[in-house]
């Protein structure tokens, strides 16, 4: 069969690998037909990454129909479509006994730490599938993993009915922060450099947009917030002088929530967040955030809505990833087609 390996920084080959076989009683043999490009694979195949190991087949944006099934698998079934929870943990460490998995002592991540969904079938147990009405099409159900990393961000900062947030970055994350904020009930505000994207996050039901080009971010929250601040700042640029931002503007008794991994340090006063005992938390992953996006997507909740804006054949996995590369002011969500 084929596969996409990552062999170090800057190189990609696309080889022929043994098909996998069921060898577990919970294991569930998947044919792949969607696999997202994600930011985390361009880190991987630039060398950014600091937690991926090489060579990797990457691909944790993971859609595809169930083939076969072992003898102890109960809730799927040949025929099944399914989307993947990327993450295996060992249910025992601190982080396990606290509900928190994503970020368990041996978190192990599908096509990061262990080979991923770029390839033409794959094995997993069944804990880490989820099966979604086999109606909906395989371009929207691609999505769930994006829409649970959005999912993630707004329960860590417990946006609620009736709340102002702030997220800065309307990028593919951004958006699919923005699609579960809206869901949760709360008015949005929406940052961004390129006016484009703005205007897209408009599209998706953002309350307001802000250039921080040529405008003050500062300012205009407080504008839109009648002066109280917004009461969740979701960061999803994860540049330092973004998360400085966010204490800033953010109201009395708020939370600022951090999704980055850059190592630089962010200056940060502490009387901002004294004074008005704001929580600042970091969001990675998911914490059981895959049933709640299932149901939003089998009852046309979520919809992709123009996120999606190219396709690539698995043939042309290469030349996809390079113009992921190239063109970052144009692709929002680039997938690779498998048939």
């Amino acid at each position: 069969m084929k596969a996409v390996q990552i062999t170090k920084p800057h190189e990609m080959i696309s080889l022929e690998v043994e098909k996998p076989e069921i060898k577990n009683p919970d294991d569930v043999l998947v044919k792949v037909k969607r696999v997202g490009i994600c930011g985390s694979d361009m880190h991987i195949f630039h060398g950014t990454n600091p937690l991926a190991t090489y060579p990797r087949v990457v691909g944790h944006e993971v859609a595809g129909e169930v083939v076969a099934v072992g003898e102890n698998v109960s809730l799927l079934k040949a025929g099944d479509h399914v989307v993947v929870e990327p993450i295996s943990y060992c249910g025992e460490c601190y982080a396990c006994r606290k509900g928190r998995p994503n970020v368990c002592e041996k978190l192990s991540v599908f096509g990061v730490h262990e080979d991923g969904g770029m390839r033409e079938f794959f094995v997993l147990p069944e804990n880490q599938l989820h099966a979604l009405d086999p109606s909906l099409d395989w371009d929207e159900i691609v999505l769930a993993e994006p829409y649970t990393i959005g999912a993630q961000a707004n329960w860590r900062g417990n946006v609620d009915k009736g709340d102002t947030v702030l997220i800065q970055g309307a990028g593919p994350i951004g958006i699919c922060v923005l699609k579960m904020a809206k869901h949760a009930g709360a008015k949005v505000m929406v940052s961004d450099l390129k006016d484009e994207r703005l205007a897209f996050a408009k599209e998706n039901g953002a309350d307001w947009v802000i250039n921080p080009g040529n405008e003050s971010v500062e300012e205009k929250v407080m504008e839109y917030t009648n002066g109280e601040g917004a009461n969740v700042v979701i960061d999803a640029v994860c540049l330092p002088q973004t998360f400085e931002l966010g204490p800033k503007v953010t109201s009395i008794a708020g939370t600022v929530v951090c999704l980055g991994f850059d190592e630089r340090p962010a200056s940060i006063s502490q009387l901002p967040i004294t004074k008005k005992e704001i929580t600042i938390v970091g969001s990675r992953l998911q914490t059981n955030q895959f049933k709640k996006v299932v149901q939003l997507l089998n009852d046309n909740k979520l919809q992709s809505n123009g996120l999606i804006t190219h396709k690539f054949p698995i043939e042309q996995v290469q030349e996809a990833f390079k113009f992921v590369e190239e063109n970052q002011d144009i692709v929002r969500k680039a997938l690779i087609i498998f048939e």
